[in-house]
């Protein structure tokens, strides 16, 4: 049997969206399935449109979800080079075998004939497509246009007749009719390829067996098959997965909220939350199982059980996943997770986090419940940092149907049964607190939310014993003091 050997072949012409990661993890995941081998192969011939850090942001983004490759342009193999600009001689070469086997030709037609024929066909209801002028051409004009060094590009020859069926893995069987194909341009005047020649050949050269790739390029693949015809080889299996909507319909964009991998990243999503939504848009293992490692995923997952109807992406549900995992994170791990935010956020410079990781790892099981995103640790716990506390609404000490004598005698009461704590632990800080509620007369409620705003300065926050706890003996009776002196201010 023949190794299965599947690609990834994105386009740096931008940061790497969530639709192409989903494309990378399915051929990838087919791959090691199969024990096979899985190559990155960059496809950068269009060079007017490519984006500064897109290739690095492709290799990032796919390692990030977990994704490794056999050969690739950053550990090279057998096939290489992987970058398509590096490999233009071997297209110039395939296209003008093309060209002497009479399954291409050369077409000499300029940009102007070529806008005129767009237009007349436009005027005549007909969907614009090359007329093969420069297929009929006699040798003696290709010679005169040689002779003149006239620019020109390669097309292929679609057969007049006949039809290409193939059997797409996800699909079944596609039916079309070659009158329906035009004669695609296969090298450009600049000697570079079109996407149509240089994957075919990538593709042969470098053995892959099993395209996996978005349904965007069905229309494209009868034209793909004619030419591996015309190369006189086989085509590799073809498999288009579904396309990805927005929950509102509509194929999924930046409009529908954060689409690039990227982003993603810098919001805060895991990537093993990331991974797992992403395998169930368009495969599933059954009908309740929605819990995957990679190890299971790579266990489990074959093309059979990819849907072949679009996917709905659903924020709420990535969300969800995101909050089982990092629930389920030791506090070890999420610290590590979490310090980049934290620094990011401004909340702590990079070269101190060392010294606050026994305090940050104190603080962690307070909110792990709470967090959304990673992203949201700087809104969560900076209170807890003497450089960023501050009490934000003064008036938020005194509470409804309290006067600011009754804050006043929370806020001393408070500090005084404090004092004379010896174990600042959270169940001897709750009785302590519950014999001042009664000393007080005062309802439970409202006297713990003074004290609550004045030690975090907010409303909300996690839960008053453990934050106490937390913040510990010293800084806790500072701030009630503090916030003493504020309620005494107060016009």
């Amino acid at each position: 049997m023949v190794k299965v050997k599947t690609r990834f072949a994105p386009s740096p012409t931008g940061f790497l969206h969530i639709g192409g990661l989903r494309t990378a993890l399915f051929a990838f995941l087919f791959a090691r399935h199969n024990n096979g081998d899985f190559i990155l192969r960059i496809e950068d011939t269009d060079q007017t449109r490519f984006v500064e850090g897109a290739l690095e942001d492709i290799i990032e983004s796919l390692k990030w979800i977990g994704i490794s490759w056999n050969e690739g342009p950053d550990i090279g193999g057998p096939h290489g080079p992987y970058l398509q600009s590096e490999r233009k001689t071997i297209y110039k070469d395939h296209a003008y075998d093309l060209v002497k086997s009479g399954h291409a030709y050369k077409c000499f037609c300029t940009q102007n004939r070529l806008g005129a024929l767009r237009e007349e066909q436009k005027k005549k209801g007909i969907y614009p497509v090359y007329d093969r002028h420069c297929r009929q051409l006699s040798q003696e004009e290709i010679l005169r246009h040689e002779k003149k060094d006239d620019p020109f590009v390669i097309r292929l020859k679609i057969p007049e007749e006949g039809e290409i069926i193939f059997e797409d893995y996800i699909r079944g069987k596609i039916i079309t009719a070659n009158s329906t194909l035009d004669d695609i341009i296969l090298l450009k005047s600049d000697g570079f390829p079109t996407y149509h020649l240089a994957n075919v050949v990538d593709d042969h050269l470098m053995g892959i067996t099993h395209v996996i790739r978005g349904e965007e390029w069905i229309p494209s693949t009868p034209r793909h098959i004619i030419l591996y015809n015309a190369f006189g080889w086989k085509p590799p299996v073809f498999s288009h997965v579904p396309v990805i909507l927005a929950q509102g319909g509509g194929k999924l964009s930046k409009r529908h909220g954060v689409t690039m991998v990227k982003q993603f990243r810098q919001k805060g999503f895991l990537n093993e939350a990331v991974l797992n939504f992403i395998t169930l848009l368009g495969w599933s293992l059954d009908d309740k199982t929605e819990l995957f490692s990679m190890k299971e995923l790579i266990e489990h997952f074959d093309l059979d059980r990819v849907n072949k109807a679009p996917a709905v992406f659903s924020y709420e549900k990535l969300n969800w996943f995101n909050g089982v995992y990092i629930r389920n994170k030791k506090y070890n791990d999420l610290y590590d997770l979490l310090i980049p935010f934290l620094i990011q956020g401004g909340i702590l410079k990079e070269e101190e986090s060392a010294r606050y990781q026994e305090y940050v790892l104190k603080i962690i099981p307070l909110i792990q419940e709470r967090l959304k995103y990673l992203s949201d640790v700087s809104d969560l716990t900076w209170f807890f940092f003497d450089d960023h506390f501050c009490i934000k609404d003064r008036h938020a000490l005194i509470q409804k149907k309290h006067t600011k004598k009754d804050a006043i005698r929370i806020l001393e009461n408070t500090v005084e049964k404090l004092q004379s704590v010896t174990h600042f632990q959270t169940g001897e800080l709750e009785n302590v607190l519950r014999d001042l509620i009664k000393d007080l007369g005062l309802k439970p409620g409202s006297v713990f939310m003074t004290i609550r705003v004045a030690i975090t300065g907010t409303k909300v926050s996690p839960g008053l014993f453990e934050t106490m706890c937390v913040l510990g003996k010293d800084r806790v009776i500072k701030r009630l003091k503090e916030a003493k002196e504020i309620v005494i201010n107060i016009e």
